[in-house]
């Protein structure tokens, strides 16, 4: 199988990255430029008709896009240690939290870099006024995932999984487009210190 992978900052494929860290998997990959627009290029199209990174081209030639849709692959490959939890409690709880990663923090985070970043200034459509309205949204998701860690060492429950690496890389990314969280997030930051500690939060 062949990873197509993008650099820092981009999260979608370091999710992937950490998640392979996690498991000990080693995949061998291609680099895909986003500065370059590699991601666009007819070449990679034919991988992704999205053309967005990451994407994992089987030996057969299926092609399986979406970064949380990878992991549940290597996870069915790679069952040890689970990083979608075990029991059908665990399973729920680690769903229930990727869904309130994507949908509560990564979306506004998404809205902010796509309409008033630097380095998205030539995508069309950009609206500065929306992307700067998405700040509050944002402030406020990690409110809530500050509150929900108050009293927890991981988001899903008593042991890291996928919805650690889908927060580790929201917060990241939102630091990197500058609304990431701050000092009155206090539980949030001591998560995202005792997380960011982890090896595999390097890859």
């Amino acid at each position: 199988m062949l990873f197509y992978d993008s650099p820092n900052p981009a999260p979608n494929p370091r999710r992937v990255r950490i998640f392979a860290a996690e498991k000990g998997i080693s995949l061998p990959s291609k680099e895909v430029s986003i500065p370059a627009r590699e991601h666009k290029a007819p070449e990679f199209l034919a991988i992704n008709p999205r053309g967005q990174t990451p994407a994992l081209e089987l030996d057969d030639g299926t092609v399986i896009a979406e970064s949380v849709a990878i992991c549940r692959f290597l996870e069915a490959l790679h069952p040890d240690p689970p990083m979608f939890g075990r029991t059908p409690t665990e399973i729920g709880r680690v769903e229930m939290w990727n869904r309130r990663v994507e949908m509560i923090a990564m979306n506004p985070v998404g809205q902010v870099w796509v309409h008033t970043h630097r380095f998205t200034a030539a995508l069309p459509g950009r609206n500065a006024e929306w992307g700067e309205s998405n700040r509050p949204r944002v402030a406020d998701a990690f409110a809530f995932f500050d509150r929900s860690l108050e009293n927890s060492e991981f988001l899903a429950g008593d042991r890291y999984s996928m919805a650690d690496i889908l927060l580790l890389t929201t917060v990241d990314f939102a630091t990197f487009v500058g609304c990431g969280p701050g000092p009155e997030n206090a539980a949030l930051l001591r998560w995202h210190e005792a997380v960011s500690a982890r090896p595999s939060a390097a890859a």
